[in-house]
């Protein structure tokens, strides 16, 4: 259902008005009825007014009754009330093999026992390589998951980072980081 009410002719000084301008309630439904397949959902609407406008003289002016009640935030805080601390999330195990052992909690990988110093961003890069083994990923894919996507580079950005975390990783595990002719890279794990 739709309302077409007037607004106010009472305009602010040099606020031209249109004579078109009108505010209209749009999807009326009775509370309960079904909202694009969703069960009890509501439609919220975004109507802008003037400053001098009061809203709820101007619906019931015009018949429609203003239903004022508390606004379910959905779990929500209330503006101005701070949000209670969530729980941090328990560290996600990532799987290693003999060789190679990613801690996600501590940032830290070891290799053959020896602790490797990492970068950031290459720390991030061989914990989602050892964390998805056999997955090829795309140069994009990585770019987006590891860099994100407000990200300005190319396939060439992965291409130098893994190079750095195969001379790292040393010659007994460079080869754990397999390259994927024109498509990307994925994990190899050891399995001996």
């Amino acid at each position: 259902m739709t309302t077409a009410l007037p607004v106010p002719a009472s305009a602010p000084a040099g606020v031209r008005r249109s004579p078109a301008l009108r505010l209209q309630l749009v999807g009326d439904r009775p509370s309960g009825v079904p909202v694009d397949g969703i069960d009890g959902g509501r439609v919220g609407y975004l109507v802008f007014l003037p400053a001098n406008v009061d809203p709820a003289a101007l619906m019931r002016a015009h018949g429609v009754r203003p239903e004022p009640g508390p606004l379910d935030l959905g779990g929500l805080p209330a503006p101005g009330v701070d949000a209670p601390a969530a729980p941090a999330p328990a560290p996600t195990p990532v799987p290693s093999d003999d060789g190679i052992r990613v801690d996600r909690a501590r940032r830290l990988v070891e290799v053959d026992g020896r602790e490797l110093e990492l970068t950031y961003l290459e720390f991030d890069l061989l914990a989602h390589l050892v964390a998805h083994p056999y997955t090829v990923h795309t140069r994009d894919a990585l770019i987006s998951d590891i860099w994100g996507y407000g990200h300005f580079g190319d396939g060439r950005t992965v291409d130098v980072h893994v190079a750095r975390l195969r001379r790292k990783l040393g010659p007994a595990h460079r080869s754990r980081i397999t390259t994927v002719r024109r498509v990307g890279y994925k994990y190899v794990p050891d399995h001996q």
